[in-house]
């Protein structure tokens, strides 16, 4: 009798030992379907040696029921995988899900039944019909999902069909994607992009793990360098994972990667459809998709063949999962390189404080790209003392913003202003009895949206209309906003220059391919005079008629008590700075500031990245921070206030005396209640020779908690809310 272990799909269980039925063939990593209690679940043949399994005696094995027709988890991802899970102090079912991410595709190759408009015009025109008319062309997909794009009912749909305005489309599950050509409309490179390209596909040759840091100021053409190593991988015949922060950068990339190789890239993110996630899984693991463009998910992917990674704006925020596995993409990437020996690039304009520290200490090769493509200069930056400059009342744009934005329009040029606050205003109160809009489930102020009429929380998503009188004392027409949202400053620029073609770039206006793609359309063909927008216009977009940027108020994201708010303040001015003057026009930036003294504020200003760096690490030597130290944090949360609070303080009079370790709180978490639950939280901070998560599993390990407390560990935290 042979006796497997298995990681199942069970955070509670974790591993358990099953026997292997007489004629069944395995191997490490295979996936199976094994009995558990009255249910099956799915697992991985796992080393034994790798796993602490409680002891069962072999006569009460139960005998594993099936293995999936799906190539097995090679080693390289299962060490992937015990890694990630040990370092982030997270369940490894946790983990491994993230591989197995369509279950689907674990069943092998089938056809399936989509729906697509015929064309022909329904007898009975119906409101929901006329919606689903609407919404549906172009569009083909199964029966739930076009339900879900249109908004209107399966039964709706279904009726469609029978009158003959959906017709059913047999689809292939599996079938090819069209081949990458690596020589398809190869560049021209200037001699500092030639070297950088060249070092790359050395590397990607040498097929051994080198992690580079491309460091190129915007405009300097980051990707074509990398787009010559991901030739190269095609070329060897092996694959290419590219990471991306968000979704809305997938749009323009897709388009400079079809330019390039002729064919667009296998994508892999959440708004993906269930057949399309099938079929770029099984493509995956089959080794026939060749570049893998996706979301900080596409990491733990089981690639057959993986030759490269490359880790796009790599110095993004979001590559910090916030819940789940709170695992940072950025980092995870260069060791699942290492496990794979592939090399790894990670790409920024502005890269993250950790990575200048490892490559000062040799750990990273960095290649610097000082000068943009083409001949094209960095803009001239201004700073906007808003104390000395003063917009005019009821107004958030300074005189001197406002008449370069005039001048750009009078030349046919566009103007871009950055504020990252999405909606009209982060605050309405009443002005009759003060009274504040709260969202009942977050601390939060609701948003308003004038755009939709709502007032919405941007935490847990709850919404509400904008109501007519005051909840509190009954007052009609008394709501006030306070403070300038993205919709704001647009009715401010349609008072200021009403001729002007205005657009408003978020994440509630640009929430699909669809719209992303007709926006920077018509930004390229100067169907838009000023762009407003949040973080998402700060990176990835190339509009050579840009020559003005505003950033309405560069102090925002140094308020809060986030431990990085320099840092990425920094960033953010500098990406969104990198849009003007990216053509042959030169560009000009204008920082909005009531705090031009401030250390960030004189860097941007200065144009001296190296010298807020430097002053930014040693001010995070002498605090302890990372680099230089290592922070921890555990949330404790519950519906229930007062067994939140008793459980936070449990953790904190057991905190553990270690001399390399300091632990802070417990303390209502600036964010006391998130979607319904309270929130304490505990911040650790050490040194980095002190074995912080062995010490945070024992600490933790020896408590128990009351049902409904939640304890999350967030290793690295980015978030401090």
């Amino acid at each position: 009798m042979k006796r497997v272990r298995l990681l199942v799909f069970n955070a509670a269980l974790g591993v358990l030992d099953y026997r292997l039925p007489e004629g069944m063939a395995i191997e490490f990593g295979s996936v199976v379907i094994a009995p558990l209690g009255p249910r099956q679940v799915l697992g991985i043949v796992w080393e034994a040696e790798r796993l602490k399994a409680k002891e069962v005696p072999d006569a009460k094995l139960r005998p594993l029921l099936e293995v999936l027709p799906v190539p097995p988890l090679r080693a390289e991802l299962r060490r992937l995988i015990e890694w990630t899970a040990d370092y982030y102090c997270a369940p490894m079912s946790a983990v491994a899900r993230m591989a197995l991410a369509s279950s689907a595709a674990l069943r092998g190759g089938t056809t399936t039944t989509e729906y697509r408009l015929t064309g022909e015009e329904p007898t009975r025109m119906t409101p929901q019909r006329a919606a689903a008319l609407d919404a549906l062309q172009g569009e083909q997909a199964t029966i739930r999902e076009l339900a879900e794009l249109a908004g209107v009912s399966e039964g709706v749909l279904r009726g469609m069909v029978g009158a003959g305005i959906l017709e059913p489309v047999t689809v292939d599950l599996d079938r090819p994607y069209p081949a990458a050509l690596p020589d398809f409309a190869a560049p021209d490179l200037n001699p500092d992009q030639q070297a950088a390209a060249d070092a790359f596909i050395a590397a990607t040759r040498g097929h051994a793990f080198a992690p580079f840091l491309l460091d190129g100021v915007t405009g300097s053409g980051k990707t074509e360098c990398y787009f010559e190593a991901i030739a190269e991988a095609l070329q060897l015949g092996r694959q290419v994972l590219v990471l991306l922060p968000e979704i809305a950068l997938t749009e323009n990339f897709l388009r400079r990667f079809e330019h390039r190789f002729g064919v667009p890239p296998v994508l892999w993110h959440s708004s993906l459809k269930s057949s399309e996630r099938r079929r770029a899984w099984r493509a995956i693991v089959q080794g026939q998709a060749q570049v893998v463009v996706g979301a900080r998910s596409a990491l733990f992917l089981p690639y057959a063949n993986l030759g490269l990674i490359v880790v796009d704006e790599a110095h993004e925020v979001s590559f910090k999962q916030d819940d789940g596995v709170r695992y940072n993409a950025r980092d995870v990437a260069v060791i699942r390189a290492r496990f794979e020996s592939v090399p790894v690039i990670l790409a920024s304009a502005t890269p993250a404080l950790e990575s200048m520290q490892l490559a000062e200490a040799g750990v990273y090769r960095r290649i610097a790209l000082p000068d943009r493509f083409g001949g094209a200069t960095l803009p001239e930056i201004s700073v906007v003392d808003l104390r000395a400059e003063v917009p005019e009342r009821g107004r958030w744009l300074a005189p001197r913003l406002v008449e370069g934005m005039k001048q750009r329009l009078a030349r046919g040029e566009q103007s871009l202003l950055f504020l990252n606050r999405r909606g009209y205003a982060p605050l309405t109160l009443c002005r009759h009895c003060g009274y504040r809009f709260q969202c009942p489930n977050c601390t939060a102020w609701l948003v308003e949206h004038r755009f939709s009429g709502r007032l919405a929380c941007h935490h847990c998503g709850h919404e509400v209309p904008v109501p007519e009188v005051c909840p509190e004392c009954g007052t009609g027409d008394c709501l006030v906003a306070c403070g300038p949202g993205v919709e704001r400053i647009a009715d401010e620029v349609a008072e200021i220059l009403p001729e002007a073609r205005v657009a408003v770039v978020t994440s509630d206006t640009l929430n699909t391919p669809e719209a992303i793609g007709a926006f920077v359309a018509a930004a390229e063909e100067g169907a838009i005079d000023v762009i407003i927008g949040t973080q998402l216009v700060t990176k990835g977009y190339h509009f050579p008629e840009l020559t003005l940027v505003g950033v309405v108020d560069a102090d925002l994201g140094l308020e809060g008590g986030d431990l990085r708010a320099a840092e990425r303040t920094y960033q953010q001015v500098a990406q969104v700075a990198g849009r003007a003057g990216r053509g042959e026009k030169p560009g000009e930036v204008l920082i909005q500031t009531r705090h031009p003294e401030a250390p960030v504020i004189a860097a941007l200003a200065a144009g001296d990245r190296d010298a807020f760096y430097d002053a930014e690490a040693q001010a995070r030597r002498e605090a302890g921070a990372p680099p230089f130290g290592r922070w921890a944090a555990i949330i404790v949360s519950s519906e229930d206030q007062a067994e939140a609070q008793m459980a936070a303080r449990a953790i904190g009079g057991t905190r553990p005396d270690h001399p390399d370790i300091m632990v802070l709180g417990p303390a209502p978490a600036p964010m006391a209640l998130l979607r319904g639950r309270y929130r304490y939280r505990l911040l650790i901070n050490a040194r980095r020779s002190a074995e912080l998560q062995r010490v945070i599993r024992e600490w933790l390990d020896a408590l128990t908690f009351p049902q409904g407390v939640r304890v999350n560990i967030d290793i690295d935290p980015y978030s401090f809310v």
